[in-house]
C-alpha cells in the first residue's frame, strides 16, 4: 500500500525543481482537478452558517439514510460508465421493481390487492420472494441491454433508451392489472416498511437510522469486492480501457459486457424494493430521472467516462456529494424548480472536469 506521506514528500520535492510557470500550471491544474470538491466545502460551510438545523444529528442521518437509498444504482450504473457506456434505463427498472415489491407486500388485508390470488404465507416468505423477484427483473432487463450492446455492437444510449421506453410500457401495463386502473399501489405490510426502513439505530431522543444504511454498506463492500478482488472486476477495467486488446489478451469481451449490465440491473433492482418501502406509495412515475442523479454521483466520484477508471469508494464519495448539496439546497429554500437547472449545471461541470482531466493526461 502507498504510504501517503512519503508520496507528499515526493510531490512536494518535485514541486520545489518546477520553475515558476510549472509551479502555477500545478497550483491551477491541482485546483481544476478538485473544483468539485472545493466548492462542495465552501457550500457546506455557508449552508451550516445561514441554517445551523444543517449540522445536526438529525440532518446528517437524514443525508446519510438519502445516500444509502441511491447508493445501489449508483454502484450498478458505474460500471456501465467503466465500459465507456451508460443506462438511461436504470430509473425506469427502479420503478418497476419498486411496483413488483408493493404489489407483493401489500398487507392482506387491504382492500386494493393488485394479487389478490396469493396464497396466504408468512410475510418474511414474500419479503424473500419480493426480493429475489426485483433481482430477476433488473437482471433480465441488464441482460437484455448487455447483449445488444456487446452482439450487435450498438452504443449504450441508444439500447438503454429503448428499455427505458419499454419498461416504462411493462410498468403502465403492470399498474393496469385487475382492477387497479392505473392506481398507486399502497397499503404496504408492516412487517416490510419495518424490515427496510425499520430503527436499526436510535440515538439523540427521536434521532433513527434505518436497516438500509446497513443494506447498502454490505451492497457496496460486495461490489467492492466484485470489482477489486475478482477476475471479472479486472476484466470489467479491462475492456473498458480498451475492448480490442482485451480480447486479443484472452478476455471474453461479450460475457463480460454483458454480465456488467446484468449486474447493474440487479442493484437496480434491489433499489426499487428499498425505494418501494421508503416512499410507501408507488405510482408511474416512480423512478423517473433516478438515473441522472446516479449517472451525476459517478463522475463526481470519478468514474471516467473515457472508460476503464473508477473506484467503488469514489462512487460513495458522489452519492455522498450530491445528497449533501440536495439538503443544502432546501434547507437553505431554493426554489424546487431551480434545483433541476442546478442539477444539471453539476452533471455537466462534473463531465466537463472528467473530460478535462482526460486530455491533459492524454
Amino acid at each position: 500500500m502507498a504510504n501517503p506521506i512519503k508520496n507528499l514528500q515526493r510531490t512536494a520535492a518535485e514541486y520545489r525543481q518546477m520553475d515558476s510557470k510549472d509551479q502555477r500550471r500545478f497550483w491551477v491544474d491541482g485546483i481544476l482537478n478538485n473544483a468539485l470538491y472545493i466548492l462542495m466545502v465552501i457550500f457546506i460551510v455557508y449552508t451550516a452558517i445561514r441554517n445551523h438545523n444543517f449540522v445536526k444529528p438529525g440532518s446528517i442521518v437524514n443525508i446519510i439514510s438519502q445516500a444509502a437509498a441511491y447508493l445501489p444504482i449508483a454502484l450498478g450504473i458505474g460500471g456501465c460508465i467503466v465500459l465507456t457506456g451508460t443506462d438511461l434505463s436504470a430509473g425506469r427498472v427502479v420503478g418497476l421493481s419498486a411496483a413488483v415489491s408493493a404489489a407483493l407486500l401489500q398487507s392482506p388485508d387491504w382492500t386494493n390487492k393488485i394479487f389478490k390470488f396469493l396464497p396466504d404465507l408468512p410475510m418474511a416468505a414474500y419479503i424473500v420472494i419480493a426480493i429475489f423477484a426485483v433481482m430477476i427483473v433488473g437482471s433480465i432487463v441488464g441482460f437484455i441491454n448487455g447483449f445488444f450492446v456487446a452482439k450487435f455492437s450498438l452504443h449504450p444510449f441508444i439500447v438503454t433508451l429503448a428499455t427505458q421506453l419499454i419498461t416504462y410500457g411493462v410498468i403502465l401495463l403492470f399498474f393496469m392489472i385487475g382492477t387497479n386502473n392505473g392506481q398507486p399501489l399502497s397499503g404496504l405490510s408492516q412487517e416490510y416498511k419495518d424490515f427496510v426502513t425499520g430503527s436499526m439505530l436510535k440515538f439523540d431522543g427521536n434521532v433513527n437510522v434505518p436497516w438500509y444504511v446497513l443494506y447498502a454498506v454490505l451492497m457496496v463492500i460486495v461490489m467492492w469486492f466484485i470489482w477489486n478482488k475478482t477476475t471479472f472486476g479486472k476484466n470489467m477495467f479491462a475492456v473498458g480501457s480498451n475492448a480490442e486488446a482485451a480480447n486479443v489478451s484472452g478476455v471474453n469481451v461479450f460475457k463480460t459486457t454483458v454480465l456488467v449490465h446484468t449486474l447493474a440491473g440487479l442493484m437496480y433492482g434491489l433499489t426499487g424494493f428499498v425505494e418501494a418501502a421508503r416512499i410507501s406509495s408507488i405510482n408511474q412515475s416512480t423512478g423517473l430521472n433516478y438515473e441522472c442523479d446516479a449517472i451525476a454521483a459517478c463522475v463526481i466520484g470519478g468514474v471516467s467516462f473515457v472508460g476503464g477508471t473508477g473506484k467503488i469508494s469514489g462512487i460513495v464519495i458522489g452519492v455522498f456529494v450530491l445528497r449533501i448539496i440536495f439538503v443544502a439546497l432546501n434547507m437553505l429554500s431554493i426554489d424546487p424548480n431551480m434545483q433541476y437547472i442546478i442539477k444539471g449545471l453539476i452533471i455537466l461541470a462534473a463531465c466537463s472536469l472528467d473530460m478535462r482531466k482526460y486530455l491533459v493526461r492524454k
